[in-house]
């Protein structure tokens, strides 16, 4: 554990495990979030931790300072807004971006904050199973200008993941996380597009799941997300689908950035947001099925919750 004092910002539902992973390896954290109670039901979780107070100088004594907010305009405001803390953080503080945010953004705040003498570290996360955040299984993909600041980071950022990869300068690893997010909803396109036109064809959609899953066709959306949370309706991932259109913006923007040229980032989307004209604010990513099920003129049929793995025998039932 490192002997860092630790600020958290941000106990939503990506922030509050991670910030528990280093309540549960011992640090005494100082947390604030939007909301009164989740940090009071934090706090007296980890009892070594406390809430922030109010103002400006609430994180001053921290040596680092961890945001794990809904976009980059949010951290850039928590930061450098009407109050934001960053006048207040001592010299030679770091502040770890763990949000979601665009890598060009990044570079902009990491220049703005080193002329406070305060590095900027971008540190995004992904998983590779559903809620291995929960567990300090995360992958966190870092990038920072500073080998100094890396170096102070470091220890924190291994107390709450699996997998640390260090990308390169700052904002590489929102770029990393970006483009992990394509690959991603790449996959969850098809696998919409599969479900739909099978069920149309008379194959039905949880056969489906359990052939992609031991053949070529496995990824997340088919191992863990839309066959846990998309076809029981349970819509429970954690992961809202305003936010996956809103990295796939981001997306557009770094692959343009490269001079690339590929259709496949508007694609996706208007897709996700004709998707998200038929669900409501906040639903959850795996909700898009909606969308699909309403160009398609079909509802697919709901399937029960299963965490076993599929055998032999199912394969013969098959």
């Amino acid at each position: 554990m490192s002997s860092s004092t630790v600020g958290y910002i941000g106990l939503g539902n990506a922030g509050y495990p991670m910030a528990a992973c280093l309540g549960k390896a011992g640090y005494s954290l100082v947390v604030r979030d939007a909301d009164s109670d989740r940090e009071k039901k934090f706090v007296d979780e980890y009892p070594k931790c406390k809430i922030a107070s109010v103002g400006r100088d609430a994180f001053k004594e921290c040596d680092i300072i961890i945001t794990m907010l809904p976009n980059g305009k949010i951290v850039r405001d928590v930061l450098l807004g009407e109050h934001g803390i960053a006048r207040s953080l001592k010299a030679g503080s770091v502040v770890i971006d763990t949000s979601s945010s665009s890598p060009f953004d990044t570079r902009e705040l990491g220049a703005q904050l080193s002329k406070l003498s305060v590095d900027l570290v971008d540190s995004p996360i992904t998983q590779e199973y559903l809620h291995a955040i929960d567990t300090a299984g995360a992958t966190l993909m870092v990038g920072s200008d500073s080998l100094l600041a890396l170096n102070k980071a470091m220890p924190v950022l291994k107390d709450m993941s699996k997998f640390t990869f260090v990308m390169g300068g700052l904002g590489s690893g929102h770029a990393m996380k970006t483009l992990n997010n394509y690959v991603s909803v790449g996959s969850i396109i098809a696998l919409c597009d599969a479900l739909v036109a099978g069920q149309k064809f008379g194959l039905d959609p949880q056969t489906m799941i359990d052939v992609l899953n031991v053949g070529t066709g496995k990824n997340f959306s088919t191992a863990f997300s839309m066959k846990d949370e998309g076809l029981t309706r349970r819509y429970q991932s954690g992961y809202q689908l305003e936010l996956l259109v809103k990295d796939m913006k981001i997306t557009k923007d770094v692959i343009e950035s490269t001079g690339f040229e590929t259709k496949l980032p508007d694609l996706a989307i208007d897709y996700l947001q004709d998707a998200m004209s038929v669900v409501k604010q906040g639903a959850c990513h795996t909700e898009c099925l909606k969308g699909w099920e309403k160009r398609a003129g079909i509802e697919l049929k709901k399937s029960e919750q299963r965490t076993e793995a599929v055998t032999e025998e199912d394969g013969r039932k098959l």
